[in-house]
């Protein structure tokens, strides 16, 4: 069985992961602008960095400033994690992962059952859920739940009401959704006829 994925989230920050290789920005410089035919001229004049600095980036005699990297992805026409992202990097250019609807096994937690999406990829930037809700009133919790992510839900079945240490209640229905700071103290029922069913994801 796999782990309830609040304890999932509560652990994110300090989850072991596989060591990655780090980028090589210059030859990731030098791929794209070989793919556009650029000379050092025509690379520096559309990124607007000068020739001497575009040369000692893509041979690595120089780290680029964060002023530096914006320059470089918009003159190349990519968004900065674009930019960081090598075409050999499987880790986000090649993933994909397929739940079925037919796949519905759900497991059992404190006041919700849930079925883990995408479970076959190691390393996720997020954590995606379909929970079930089975709380229907705040006395269920015995505490408010915390962790340390952010969060989004999506209800796509019944109505639940979030309660949070910081704000009113608020009321979701079907179709509606919530992006919350994990952080704070949380708790999701659900008060519907039948229970509320949620996409939930959460940052790692």
């Amino acid at each position: 069985m796999p782990p309830d994925p609040l304890f999932l989230t509560r652990r994110a920050s300090h989850t072991e992961q596989a060591p990655q290789p780090p980028l090589d920005l210059g030859r990731r410089i030098r791929e794209l602008r070989t793919e556009r035919g650029w000379s050092f001229d025509q690379a520096a004049a559309q990124t607007g960095l000068s020739r001497s600095s575009l040369f000692k980036i893509e041979k690595g005699r120089m780290s680029p400033t964060f002023d530096a990297l914006k320059k470089l992805a918009d003159g190349f026409g990519l968004a900065i994690p674009q930019l960081l992202i090598s075409h050999g990097d499987s880790r986000a250019a090649s993933r994909r992962s397929i739940t079925r609807g037919n796949d519905k096994q759900h497991y059992k937690a404190p006041n919700y059952d849930y079925r883990p999406l995408a479970e076959d990829l190691a390393h996720k930037a997020m954590l995606p859920f379909e929970l079930i809700l089975r709380a229907r009133s705040l006395d269920d919790f015995e505490d408010w739940d915390r962790h340390d992510t952010e969060d989004f839900v999506h209800v796509l079945k019944g109505t639940m009401v979030l309660f949070t240490e910081f704000y009113e209640p608020v009321t979701l229905e079907a179709g509606d959704s919530i992006y919350y700071d994990g952080h704070m103290g949380h708790a999701a029922v659900s008060v519907s006829d039948r229970d509320a069913v949620v996409l939930w994801v959460s940052s790692t």
